[in-house]
């Protein structure tokens, strides 16, 4: 069960995490390989935890780019 801000940190440098997507919701972290999978997995867990608020990210490879635009 995920509970405090070092568990994300754990999470977000696992590398067999780099390129899912992932779902947290209520304690419980569910993996996808891609945004459909993440969306079906986000909608049953949202119905499951209704009260929890989920967070969604995709944790790139450790080989990517990532650009942000002004």
């Amino acid at each position: 069960m995920i509970t405090h801000s070092s568990d994300i940190k754990k999470i977000l440098q696992d590398p067999k995490l780099q390129g899912k997507h992932i779902v947290l919701i209520a304690g419980h972290l569910f993996t996808a390989k891609t945004g459909k999978e993440a969306i079906k997995i986000f909608n049953k867990a949202t119905s499951k935890y209704p009260n929890a608020t989920p967070t969604v990210t995709y944790i790139p490879k450790a080989e990517s780019l990532v650009l942000l635009w002004k």
